[in-house]
């Protein structure tokens, strides 16, 4: 198996690293399903290296270092440096963030053109788009439900100037070309969406076969359930790969500084133009983002959006802080254990 043609490149891997390398493509609970040389393999995760040197977890699409096991699984030492990589809030208080996946060029935001269709939650998947180091496409699904889909579109474009959007439709094939262009051999796309926005039905269509399964949503709501049990890497006939994860309900934004600059550059453009350094933006002479909602330049909404995203980001900013100091004491805390060992023996 040539690893070139699942992403990787000699400059991925640091000097003096041992084993072979290989890529996740799947993640079970405490197993993960690999490619390596040697083909389709299993692997855990090597006790010391994960659990005692606090090495970073791998996801779907991470780039791992392996000691090969031939009939059986291989021990995971090492997981490689990202080039890109995406988190959500952990559902478990306390835990920090949750990795999604990593290493991938492209992320499609996916949105139904149906009742999922949310310009909040656009702004939210955007913004971890662009921090996570990958380029984001906009892709409206389910094009074959409206006659005319031109209001949505704009709507995209307004809250994501300078990105791509897209509307298509799996069943009728209406759009698909379009993503060629995103779709290519040795390139990595991560699917981002709600359950039920059409993500399964998408890789079926962009794949020309149906290799996942694909549920119907309640007509009530168009709420869909979970189609994705797990993250997974999955290789298309083209050579291109897609990243498929459970439809995540909420999105946590984690160290987000450039993810809301990119997003938010309409409304950035007039912070520190105020008269006032501290300029709370409610009742101060001479504020600079008053006159632009006053003007019509900037919409309040689009303001409250970035006000709230920006809280919610210095918040996890501070847990992820409290959680890193931690993470270094018990690091401590464990070399000295180690150290008083050895002398004792």
């Amino acid at each position: 198996m040539d690893m070139k043609e699942y992403g990787l490149t000699p400059n991925m891997i640091p000097e003096n690293t041992t084993g072979i390398p290989a890529r996740v493509t799947a993640v079970h609970k405490e197993r993960f399903e690999l490619i390596c040389e040697h083909g389709e393999v299993s692997g855990v995760l090597k006790s010391k290296e994960y659990y005692y040197d606090y090495r970073e977890f791998p996801t779907a699409g991470d780039f791992v270092m392996i000691d090969y096991v031939t009939n059986g699984d291989c021990r995971i030492t090492e997981t490689l440096p990202r080039k890109s990589f995406c988190s959500r809030r952990n559902p478990t208080p306390g835990q920090g963030a949750q990795a999604v996946a990593a290493n991938f060029d492209y992320v499609f935001i996916m949105q139904s053109l149906n009742k999922d269709f949310n310009e909040r939650r656009l702004e939210r998947y955007l913004t971890l788009a662009w921090q996570s180091g990958a380029f984001p496409v906009v892709v409206l699904t389910k094009a074959d439900l409206l006659e005319d889909n031109s209001e949505y579109i704009r709507a995209a474009e307004r809250i994501a100037p300078g990105v791509p959007v897209y509307a298509v439709s799996s069943s009728t094939g209406y759009g698909l070309d379009a993503l060629g262009e995103f779709v290519k051999p040795e390139k990595t796309l991560v699917f981002l969406g709600s359950s039920g926005v059409g993500k399964s039905s998408l890789v079926n269509a962009l794949a020309g076969e149906e290799i996942m399964a694909v549920n119907s949503i309640r007509e009530d709501d168009s709420k869909g359930r979970h189609t994705t049990t797990h993250r997974q890497l999955i290789m298309l006939k083209n050579g291109a790969m897609i990243i498929d994860t459970p439809g995540m309900r909420e999105l946590g934004m984690w160290e987000a500084s450039s993810g809301l600059t990119e997003t938010f550059s309409d409304v950035e453009q007039y912070i520190g133009k105020c008269r006032f350094r501290d300029c709370t933006h409610q009742s101060e002479p001479g504020c600079a983002i008053k006159a632009a909602i006053e003007s019509g330049e900037l919409s309040p909404e689009r303001f409250r959006s970035y006000e709230n995203l920006k809280k919610e980001a210095a918040y996890s900013a501070d847990s992820e802080d409290y959680l890193r100091h931690k993470q270094e004491w018990h690091k401590g805390i464990s070399k000295y254990l180690k150290q008083r060992k050895k002398e004792i023996w």
